[in-house]
């Protein structure tokens, strides 16, 4: 790979980005398992200095330049503060990158990111880690991962799309952002509203009244309006429900990062895919809209959501 773009074949990819324990590395290994059914070649960039035992197969792993361990008894850095040094550290050495990503020429890449927050809103060593692999034609897309089960509390919910939109803004790639883990969405808890208010994230008003019900959450009311206000201005965040485990789930999201970042389907992959996803039949892989969703993980209600508002 050339320093310049210019006669650098493109090459197409996903940053796997989100807070710890959102699922990253499980994404990587069922993503690079489902593109490997479906025709593609996938090389997984482990970026992750702290990730131990990774399950998927690694074409790239930082751990060969530095360790989130050495970098803490060497330099008596805490966990966060080794994590923004082990970023900067690759971003002094973009050529061991460089050299590395050359030998996968051809590949679909998957790169497995750490999971501090601050590195995605604020701190710009990733951010210029992307920036140069555009520079190398890389075409990327970020797959923001939140763990589904904090659509069941609207404080965090309110939380999450703020770092959401925080991330969006910051990290500057086309982007697509996921509910992971909806298997376990009510693990904590029922949900106030139909699913696709989460998804869509419709009318946060609505979010805003249900907190007011809790008597800490009435003296931030102001507050919290204006937090949503700022999320509805910007009109950026939206999410694709996902399942691991789940073929179609894979294949939304799949096709979702496949628009953000450019990449087209070719006939042959198209058939694989197609006969993948005939291998489903009869095992309830049918998504084919949040509703079916919502169907499938989330637990019928009594009462609707007008009737739900009405009661606050």
């Amino acid at each position: 790979m050339s320093e310049s773009s210019k006669g650098s074949p493109l090459a197409f990819g996903q940053v796997v980005i989100g807070p710890p324990g959102s699922g990253k590395t499980t994404y990587c290994h069922g993503m690079q398992e489902f593109m490997g059914r479906i025709g593609r070649t996938v090389a997984v960039v482990n970026l992750d200095p702290a990730n131990e035992g990774m399950p998927y197969s690694c074409a790239v792993d930082i751990s060969e330049l530095i360790t989130l361990s050495d970098v803490m008894e060497n330099l008596k850095l805490g966990p966060n503060g080794g994590l923004i040094y082990c970023m900067e550290y690759l971003e002094a050495n973009f050529d061991w990158l460089q050299e590395k990503l050359a030998a996968f020429r051809g590949h679909y890449y998957l790169f497995d990111c750490p999971g501090q927050v601050e590195l995605y809103t604020h701190h710009d060593a990733l951010k210029n880690v992307f920036a140069q692999l555009a520079k190398w034609n890389f075409r990327l897309a970020a797959v923001h991962l939140v763990d589904s089960h904090y659509c069941t509390d609207p404080g965090k919910f309110i939380s999450v799309l703020c770092t959401s939109l925080s991330t969006m803004l910051h990290v500057e790639l086309p982007h697509v952002n996921v509910l992971s883990k909806m298997d376990l969405i009510e693990q904590y808890g029922k949900l106030a509203f139909n699913l696709d208010y989460y998804t869509e994230v419709l009318d946060l008003s609505y979010l805003v009244d249900h907190l007011a019900s809790d008597p800490f959450f009435r003296n931030y009311r102001r507050l919290n309006a204006k937090l949503v206000e700022v999320i509805e201005d910007y009109s950026l965040v939206s999410f694709v429900p996902l399942n691991v485990q789940d073929k179609d789930s894979m294949r939304q999201v799949m096709q979702a990062v496949d628009k953000a970042n450019g990449c087209s389907f070719g006939d042959q992959e198209h058939r694989s895919l197609e006969a993948l996803m005939s291998a489903a039949v009869g095992a309830d892989f049918h998504f084919t809209s949040t509703l079916a969703v919502q169907e499938k993980y989330v637990q019928s209600q009594d009462k609707t959501v007008e009737e739900e508002v009405m009661d606050m």
